[in-house]
């Protein structure tokens, strides 16, 4: 928004808001709050622009100009003026300098009898290399390396984007290897709790984390600042992990036999996985 304006960062307020001020927004959960708030908010500016536009062209008869918003001032050809000056001006003679904004994600469609259609606007990519190490004693592993390389377009924050990745990557990882759910014999989870569900800890994380933005991203799409969502899609790059996993097991038996293991891959799970490695099954 600051940008649209021209304006720095810090002149722009973001107040929390509610379903008494926006009664029908959608929940801030898929990362999906830039892509639609951020869509809605300069949805808002664009009206507010126009009706500023409007208003200096007609006062200060200025044609077939376009408006340039930098550096606190609106820029029409030669002519520039300032954005608080004239907004002052604006004000004083009437003009609406207020609206609210709305988005919809455009080009959704999905046909479920079918199975066919786009259920997503764009899609994001990345890559990551694993290495793990395994104790065939007793199957505990540790992550010794992992670099990784993800798509986040053109981010509008990149320090926000790396710990988004970091993060979701990390949480993959405890997906597939440590969080185990166990039920009763009548359907009752045993494992609702950090009490009862593992989740990964500091000490879980990588030896060695490197994580790159790619830096030639872009979306092709209309959004936001041609960024992309960066919370969920890095999740599916610990899946490296698993699979460096059942790539160390399967060295046991000289890469011979495909080893069974599912997720998670606790260290019950690789112990057994290696120990029918070791007797040729």
């Amino acid at each position: 928004m600051a940008n649209s304006l021209g304006l720095p960062y810090n002149l722009v307020h973001i107040s929390s808001t509610n379903t008494a001020k926006v009664p029908n927004t959608s929940a801030s959960a898929a990362s999906s709050t830039t892509d639609l708030n951020g869509a809605a908010a300069l949805n808002a500016v664009a009206k507010i622009k126009l009706n500023l536009e409007k208003f200096i062209k007609k006062k200060y008869k200025i044609y077939n100009q376009e408006a340039i918003y930098k550096d606190q001032y609106i820029i029409f050809g030669n002519r520039q003026f300032e954005f608080k000056s004239i907004i002052q001006e604006a004000y004083l003679n009437r003009i609406s300098l207020s609206s609210s904004g709305f988005y919809s994600t455009p080009k959704i469609n999905f046909d479920k009898k079918k199975f066919r259609g786009r259920p997503f606007y764009y899609f994001c990519y990345g890559a990551a290399v694993s290495e793990v190490t395994i104790d065939t004693l007793t199957g505990e592993n540790i992550l010794e390396r992992v670099d990784i390389l993800h798509d986040a377009g053109k981010p509008i924050n990149p320090a926000l984007e790396l710990g988004q990745i970091e993060g979701g990557f990390v949480q993959g990882q405890g997906w597939l290897t440590i969080e185990e759910l166990n039920w009763k014999s009548n359907g009752q989870i045993t494992t609702f709790s950090p009490s009862t569900y593992k989740i990964p800890a500091v000490s879980d994380i990588p030896k060695k984390f490197n994580v790159e933005i790619f830096k030639d991203g872009i979306n092709k799409e209309k959004v936001v600042n041609k960024a992309k969502t960066t919370g969920e899609p890095p999740l599916m790059l610990a899946m490296s992990v698993f699979y460096a996993i059942k790539d160390a097991v399967a060295s046991v038996g000289n890469y011979q036999l495909a080893p069974e293991l599912n997720a998670p891959a606790t260290p019950e799970r690789i112990l057994m996985s290696i120990n029918k490695i070791k007797n040729g099954r």
